[in-house]
């Protein structure tokens, strides 16, 4: 049977490493790299047997799970967030897969987000595909500054089963985590160098988008919350770029 290594970065996610951890237990290998932690998120992570790295936090987000990756061992690797759950029925399918990949390098997956603790249908919420298991060696992330996407060396599969998605533990957690988001948005902005007009019309066809393209209202009053936090996180990287905000942080 190949053997499997899961693959995650973490940055003060004491609150959900229990779950995601607990839920790759039965892969061969976990590399987790703690990004400038400041809770409890090392202590946490040594309870598993992790091969435990620490590496500063980055805005780069691919550059610290392209090196999660490289200290992978095994035939197989898995990328898991710190926020995320392997489903009993996902590992049984990943487990089927590796006996017999039929040529392919790659596996891509649905991802069910869970916001406000809700599951959402609608809004492009479900099924956010994301392609995360693959052979080692045959994937690498692009330097993307925003939505880092695995460029693969051959074919994907498509699995069935769900990877379960916990964005935001608490309040604490939403408000830090949008303010990352918004710092990375911002940076993509004066990367790509946006126009003025196109900026401000960003946050609403976002809006637009998710909530009535997407059929984001079928998710009723959840589906219109989380497509207002969207905006108003699109909104607040916009005026910032605008009011000449940057990162400095690589």
């Amino acid at each position: 049977m190949p053997t499997l290594s899961v693959a995650m970065i973490a940055n003060n996610e004491e609150k959900n490493l229990r779950r995601s951890l607990g839920s790759a237990g039965w892969a061969d290998e976990i590399v987790f790299v703690d990004c400038g932690s400041s809770d409890g998120t090392e202590l946490t992570a040594r309870e598993f047997p992790v091969k435990y790295f620490a590496r500063p936090n980055s805005l780069a987000v691919y550059v610290n799970k392209q090196f999660a990756i490289d200290q992978c061992t095994s035939d197989w690797i898995l990328i898991l967030d710190a926020d995320e759950e392997i489903t009993p029925a996902l590992r049984a399918e990943i487990s089927a897969f590796l006996a017999a990949p039929g040529g392919a390098a790659a596996a891509s997956m649905p991802r069910r987000n869970f916001y406000f603790g809700r599951w959402l249908r609608y809004g492009g919420k479900y099924p956010d595909t994301q392609l995360r298991l693959f052979r080692r060696g045959s994937a690498r992330f692009l330097p993307l500054p925003v939505h880092e996407r695995l460029e693969v060396n051959g074919a994907a599969a498509a699995l069935k089963e769900p990877l379960l998605h916990y964005p935001y533990s608490d309040e604490e957690d939403r408000r830090r985590k949008l303010a990352f988001y918004t710092e990375i948005l911002t940076r993509s902005y004066a990367l790509k160098g946006r126009w003025r007009a196109l900026i401000l019309l960003r946050p609403f066809t976002r809006f637009l988008s998710a909530y009535v393209l997407k059929l984001g209202f079928l998710d009723g009053a959840v589906g219109l919350r989380t497509a207002l936090m969207d905006f108003t996180t699109v909104l607040a990287s916009a005026l910032r770029y605008l009011r000449g905000g940057r990162s400095g942080q690589a």
